[in-house]
């Protein structure tokens, strides 16, 4: 009979350090593995009770977990800039962004509560996010983002909405209201919405669900582009 990770037997001669990191790794327990071995080149765990230090593994292996899970998650949602921050937000561009409400939305709290974020500007002033494209038929693409905690709908209304793709949106959006967050990017005001949808009863059904409600974000002024370039004269 074969054998794997999970099967193969403890070899005795091994230390029990040695040991440990190896049941650790077949265990996948990669992130308490590091810190295990990171204890072994110092001597601070000498100052940990048993209870801390196996406090301290375990802290470690879910933080390595939720790590590699936000970047599973930057990945399947194919950002066109995946490396971006809040923490590169230059909040001394001319741009209308309140800091103290940028820093209340980095905590999360609003998709945590299932409320709605809308950010509208003209291009360029730093509204920029992305939605995963689609990659498979349509039902199974809403199945999908019906699982999403959070939904980005990315310069919503660029291209007029033809008879499916509102049928498509009003779905989604009446599925999620309430429960699970949208943030919402769009350089049209409200107003020309009616137009972009091309159904003024949908039109009103959308602006209640995902706009009325929703925290918003004004972007103005020049484009970001534009201002670093100045900036960097």
């Amino acid at each position: 009979m074969g054998t794997n990770d999970k099967t193969t037997p403890i070899t005795p001669e091994k230390d029990r350090n040695t040991i440990s990191m190896d049941l650790m790794h077949r265990m996948r327990l990669h992130g308490m593995a590091a810190a295990f071995t990171e204890s072994l080149q110092s001597t601070f765990a000498e100052t940990m009770t048993p209870d801390s230090f196996l406090n301290w593994l375990l802290s470690r292996e879910w933080d390595y977990r939720a790590a590699r899970n936000i970047e599973r998650l930057v990945k399947n949602a194919n950002f066109r800039y995946g490396d971006a921050s809040m923490a590169q937000i230059d909040h001394t561009l001319p741009r209308g962004l309140d800091r103290n409400q940028m820093e209340r939305l980095a905590s999360l709290d609003f998709v945590r509560k299932g409320d709605n974020l809308f950010i509208t500007g003209c291009a360029g002033t730093g509204g920029t996010l992305k939605i995963a494209k689609n990659k498979g038929t349509i039902d199974a693409e809403l199945k999908k983002l019906e699982k999403a905690q959070l939904l980005i709908l990315d310069d919503l209304f660029l291209v007029p909405l033809d008879a499916k793709e509102r049928a498509h949106l009003t779905e989604i959006i009446e599925d999620r209201h309430g429960r699970k967050s949208i943030i919402v990017t769009s350089q049209l005001p409200e107003l020309d919405w009616y137009d972009a949808i091309g159904d003024p009863t949908v039109a009103d059904a959308i602006l209640d669900r995902i706009v009325h409600t929703a925290h918003r974000i004004t972007l103005t002024g020049e484009s970001v582009r534009k201002l670093k370039a100045l900036k960097s004269r």
